[in-house]
């Protein structure tokens, strides 16, 4: 997957938002918090992932546990070039919905995310 595609794929999301932090990671948000990132060059991805899938991507060896997240049963791939664009556009997916689910019923509204 290439760094635009996955840039497309996670800010097609509801509410979705790109920011550049801590020098020039692509951090992509909703509400304010974080569901993935990326290095500046786009090839590191880490994404929150739910326990079963934190759980199989680091006992399998495709992921490893990211670093300063891993509490946070985030995970993280040192080359996004490498994965599957439908596989990782699904994880991003999933990581925006574990992330709206924690956000308050107004917060949901006002974002699209539910009627």
């Amino acid at each position: 997957m290439t760094p635009a595609d996955l840039e497309a794929a996670a800010l097609a999301l509801p509410g979705a938002e790109l920011a550049v932090q801590w020098g020039d990671d692509r951090v992509y948000k909703l509400a304010g918090r974080m569901f993935a990132a990326t290095d500046g060059t786009g090839r590191r991805l880490s994404f929150k992932a739910s326990d079963v899938a934190f759980e199989a991507l680091i006992g399998s060896g495709r992921a490893v546990p990211a670093p300063y997240l891993a509490r946070a049963k985030w995970v993280s791939f040192a080359d996004a070039g490498e994965l599957d664009g439908a596989e990782v556009a699904g994880w991003l997916a999933s990581a925006h919905g574990l992330v709206a689910a924690k956000l308050t019923g107004a917060q949901r509204r006002d974002l699209g995310l539910q009627p």
